[in-house]
């Protein structure tokens, strides 16, 4: 199942987006798709890693693994 059925007829994606910084969950939130996705399973970080390998999976990225298996946990439960 890739969508669950909302309140209406509408269908949400079961989809978590994540990201290093939050520049570019703001565009696709902006974006005329925005508003299909659950706000709550949006994920990013502050600063990004700049497109450092290292950074993003040593530091950056290590203080939001939790919060991403949360959210893939709820999303896989529900």
């Amino acid at each position: 199942v890739y969508f669950n059925e909302a309140s209406g007829n509408k269908y949400v994606p079961r989809a978590v987006l994540v990201d290093l910084e939050p520049g570019t969950m703001d565009a696709v939130r902006a974006g005329p798709f925005g508003q299909l996705f659950r706000p709550d399973n949006f994920v990013f970080g502050q600063s990004g890693a700049g497109n450092n390998w290292a950074k993003g999976h040593y530091t950056e990225g290590a203080e939001l693994v939790d919060q991403v298996v949360d959210v893939v946990r709820r999303e896989a439960e529900g």
